[in-house]
């Protein structure tokens, strides 16, 4: 069983910063594309952010110039820095793990974010 371990959630005030992190296996992390997909109450969980093995990014439009994802190898590790946050963007957040050709995904437990004053 691949375990996704995700931190870093919570409240915090609009116009606030908030940093996610998530510690995937060796086995796996540098192999898989990692991502970070966001889903608010009643809606359909979607895509905010995305990064391959080799560093190329991929944005939701609604979160890019605020949201940065960046991955740490040596430490199994991918994070999104999200700054200028709004109250639509309270959600909660899971990390995934995609293998290549998408023939196993993963997913994090989810870590609540909140935005609100």
């Amino acid at each position: 069983q691949v375990q996704l371990v995700e931190s870093g959630g919570g409240l915090v005030q609009p116009g606030g910063s908030l940093r996610l992190s998530c510690t995937a296996p060796g086995t796996i992390f540098g192999l898989y594309t990692m991502g970070w997909y966001c889903q608010a109450p009643g809606k359909q969980r979607e895509l905010a952010a995305s990064i391959t093995t080799s560093g190329s990014t991929n944005y939701a439009d609604s979160v890019k110039g605020r949201f940065t994802i960046s991955r740490d190898n040596a430490k199994n590790t991918v994070y999104l820095q999200m700054d200028s946050l709004k109250p639509e963007d309270t959600a909660v957040y899971y990390c995934n793990a995609v293998a290549p050709g998408g023939i196993y995904t993963y997913w994090g437990q989810g870590t609540q974010v909140t935005v609100s004053s």
